[in-house]
């Protein structure tokens, strides 16, 4: 498990070589590098708690304890960072709304349960059954649809202090586009900080919350530096919970997403056996997501903010994950920290969400082009243009005190469509060769593979 051998000279890299996940750098150079992927994970995953309302340092905590449970049930084989997932956003925040923080955490258990449950069958089986219900044309759908469901919520925060959120949303676009490299890939960090420096210098923190009677600044300061994170339960037993679980569960297909290709990317850049570990991703993403769940934190996901920084070091060290999962575990235990980012102003989440919500969107863009989804096919069409506006404009079905909302109902609509359709093409394919009618040119969804 822990026997890495140590790289050439332990110092440098030869041009064309990479660091395997079963070799090191120095132990010096390791923790440096460890201590790096921290900073790169830290501003995706401090942004979703902050977002949705659930503690800081609980979220951090579980991230490294996560990032340790994936490295030992990947037999130490496979480097990755399990930061807080973007995907359970929207679902988290409409459980909230309508009730208490743990009915959300038992649809993050859910979540976590059903995606151990696939990675277990595709340790099995194999991942074929995976591509043929989600194919690209349907993940990225699903996938956009999370992302633009949330554009309200970015508009609401963003009317807080429009002011601020201007200048947060200008940062954030500044820095990836003047940046390359490291600091490019944490422009959004970089824009919250210019954010809250400028909410600072217009008095924000001196102001009192009425709901407090203390000030941002205040607060900050009367938390201790050293401190237990903020625990919470899971709740089964409110009805509540049974009627919101169901938008969690479209979740699951990002996160089967965002770890095969997070195992399929690693497995390029260093060595194709790499895509054997495909299931005890999966299975180590569930575990860890249940974990969290049960205690207080968000579900989580392989980083692509640590893979860029794989690509950027050509360092794929196991050992260096194991630094950056007990460093994130110790920062947890500082209430400090976790102040300092509970106090970051509504109107800063409002311009940052803005350019965030809307990259989440893209991602499922992206995998329409990535696999050159062809949308001259009616088919192919329809599956995707029903699914965004059912999402973006969350439509709503009510049955008895059950409400799915527009990602279930989106998602539902998605994988309807497509299979549907492409069953009536066959059919109408079969008829025509038996001599029944001949389907019309260009009315044929097809898979896009034929």
């Amino acid at each position: 498990m822990f026997g890495w051998t140590l790289h050439g000279d332990g110092r440098t890299v030869a041009p064309g070589k990479v660091v395997a996940p079963g070799e090191r750098l120095t132990w010096p150079a390791t923790i440096a590098m460890g201590v790096q992927h921290v900073v790169a994970m830290f501003g995706a995953t401090f942004l979703v708690p902050t977002l949705t309302g659930f503690p800081v340092s609980t979220t951090l905590l579980f991230s490294g304890l996560g990032t340790l449970l994936f490295l030992i049930v990947t037999g130490n084989r496979l480097p990755s960072y399990l930061g807080s997932s973007f995907a359970f956003i929207a679902p988290i925040t409409a459980a909230t709304a309508q009730g208490a923080i743990g009915s959300a955490l038992a649809g993050i258990i859910a979540v976590g349960v059903l995606l151990a449950l696939i990675g277990a069958v595709v340790q099995i089986a194999g991942l074929g059954w995976v591509d043929r219900l989600m194919p690209p044309v349907v993940a990225g759908a699903i996938v956009a649809l999370i992302g633009f469901n949330l554009a309200p919520t970015a508009w609401g925060n963003f009317q807080a202090d429009a002011t601020a959120a201007t200048v947060t949303l200008v940062s954030v676009i500044l820095f990836a586009v003047l940046f390359r490299g490291f600091l490019g890939r944490i422009s959004i960090f970089l824009g919250v900080i210019v954010g809250f420096v400028y909410s600072t210098a217009t008095g924000y923190f001196q102001a009192t919350n009425p709901a407090t009677g203390l000030s941002p600044a205040e607060t900050i300061a009367q938390a201790a530096w050293v401190g237990l994170p903020e625990f919470h339960a899971p709740d089964f037993a409110s009805p509540h919970t049974w009627s919101t679980m169901a938008m969690f569960l479209p979740v699951v297909l990002v996160l089967v997403a965002e770890n095969v290709g997070h195992v399929r990317g690693v497995a390029t850049m260093t060595d194709d056996s790499v895509n054997r570990y495909t299931g005890r991703a999966l299975i180590a993403d569930g575990a860890a997501t249940v974990l969290a769940g049960a205690a207080g934190g968000s579900g989580t996901t392989t980083y692509g903010e640590n893979i860029g920084v794989m690509a950027a070091t050509r360092v794929y060290s196991t050992a260096v994950y194991w630094v950056a999962g007990l460093s994130a575990i110790l920062l947890a235990f500082s209430p400090k920290i976790g102040a300092v980012f509970n106090s970051i102003p509504p109107g800063v989440l409002g311009g940052v969400t803005t350019a965030l919500y809307g990259l989440i969107g893209l991602i499922g863009i992206k995998i329409w082009v990535d696999n050159h989804v062809d949308f001259s096919r009616p088919v192919n069409q329809y599956t995707g243009a029903v699914a965004l506006v059912l999402g973006i404009a969350n439509f709503t079905i009510v049955a008895g005190d059950f409400a799915f909302e527009g990602i279930v109902v989106g998602t539902i609509a998605a994988l309807v469509i497509y299979h549907l359709g492409n069953l009536i093409a066959r059919l109408r394919r079969t008829g025509a060769d038996d001599g029944g009618p001949i389907p019309a040119v260009g009315q044929m969804g097809g898979d896009p593979q034929e």
